[in-house]
């Protein structure tokens, strides 16, 4: 046997490797199987579900199945047919009888403002409809809004269960009645500006905090271990304190009847009459975003200062070097993967914040995630939030990407 083991051949000494590799492979999945499974439910599940909010949406092929039918001739201008109107007649009673008037009003109400109303009232009288009157001048008399292109139109853009209308909606687009692509009216072009004003808020914050970071980071790295833990703990201690109450306490500090602007009339920079609106505008979701997230962006960076030696500078000057020559080419290179790593956790978490800007921002500092808030919590339009909130993922794992591309961070990997 042991002869045997000493001459094995490489075939059998490969199929063992193998072997082995397989089992070292089985193990480790296995460590892994906890975290897998519950990242599964708590994330890839949960991210699978609002895509389908975003994009299935069978309330009104369902619920006027016939009308959806008989829409498919419909030129687009104009009311539709006489066989259209009886069909979505017919559908009324069906919904009054399944109990399902009232969601696909509201859904219908979401594509058309005043649409959930005539489509109740209509549904409630349809009983009271005449033998002799067509249903057509039966629909146009019990409402008007039945004569009016832009009813049908809303309708036929439903018809089909799986469909971009709630992307389009999220972009300020929508579907003219020929089924091109246009902008919406003037008067509903909010989502565009509020995800223009996202990423200006979340682009600022992070130069904000590379600013006022980066000379923090470099002091805590470049102290005394003694110093050095005093400042870190500093640094730590926000964490200790709940964000509702750092996000209130700025607003003690900024508003007009504030410490802030109490210190500035003090010291006669301005007057008691000309106090500055630091609170509930833009300014103040910056200021107090900008302190909450500093942290994060000071952390990675220090770990990675705190790895680079002293000798490096050391060299570089007594080579010739002048210090801050020697800072810009030797010791700043070295703390770029750092520099990256903290904006890009604190452009994350910018880009998704709600809490700050709601109680902070006013109307001029709220941000797609407020936007998002509403529509679970208020107009319960779930399959805008949806695609709203999946535009949101999709922009930042874009920029994630060209991050990860051009920071040479998958050189470093390989």
């Amino acid at each position: 046997m042991a002869e045997a083991a000493i001459f094995a051949t490489p075939e059998e000494i490969s199929r063992q490797v193998a072997r082995s590799r397989r089992s070292e492979m089985r193990k480790g999945l296995l460590l892994l199987a906890p975290a897998l499974v519950f990242l599964f439910f708590t994330f890839l599940l949960p991210l699978g579900y609002i895509f389908r909010l975003s994009v299935y949406d069978p309330t009104v092929h369902d619920g006027l199945p016939r009308t959806v039918e008989a829409l498919q001739t419909w030129s687009g201008s104009g009311a539709p047919d006489e066989q259209t109107f009886q069909a979505l007649a017919q559908d009324l009673i069906d919904a009054r009888q399944a109990d399902i008037v009232g969601s696909i009003a509201n859904r219908l109400n979401v594509e058309a403002a005043g649409l959930r109303s005539a489509f109740t009232r209509t549904a409630r009288r349809l009983g009271q409809k005449p033998p002799t009157v067509s249903y057509s001048e039966w629909f146009q008399q019990a409402d008007p809004v039945w004569s009016e292109q832009s009813t049908w139109q809303a309708i036929n853009q439903l018809r089909s269960s799986v469909s971009a209308n709630y992307y389009l909606s999220a972009v300020d687009l929508r579907r003219g009645a020929s089924g091109a692509i246009e902008l919406a009216p003037e008067d509903n072009r909010i989502h565009t500006t509020l995800f223009a004003r996202t990423f200006l808020v979340a682009f600022s914050v992070t130069a904000l905090c590379i600013l006022l970071g980066y000379p923090v980071a470099y002091l805590i790295a470049t102290s005394s271990k003694f110093l050095g833990s005093i400042m870190i703990v500093l640094v730590l201690l926000p964490f200790w304190t709940s964000l509702l109450v750092r996000t209130t306490g700025w607003i003690v500090l900024l508003q007009s009847q504030g410490v802030l602007n109490d210190i500035f009339v003090y010291l006669g920079i301005i007057s008691d009459e000309n106090r500055v609106r630091m609170i509930y505008n833009l300014a103040g979701t910056l200021i107090a975003m900008t302190h909450i997230l500093l942290p994060f962006f000071i952390l990675p960076l220090y770990s990675v200062m705190v790895s680079i030696s002293p000798v490096y500078m050391r060299a570089a000057q007594s080579l010739g070097a002048h210090r801050f020559y020697a800072f810009w080419k030797v010791y700043f290179p070295n703390t770029l993967p750092g520099v990256g790593s903290g904006a890009l956790l604190a452009f994350i978490l910018a880009v998704g914040y709600y809490i700050t800007p709601a109680l902070v921002g006013g109307q001029s500092g709220q941000m797609i995630s407020n936007m998002i808030a509403f529509h679970v919590q208020s107009s319960l339009n779930w399959g805008l939030a949806a695609a709203l909130g999946m535009i949101l993922l999709s922009v930042v794992l874009v920029l994630y990407a060209i991050y990860h591309r051009y920071s040479g961070a998958n050189r470093l990997v390989n």
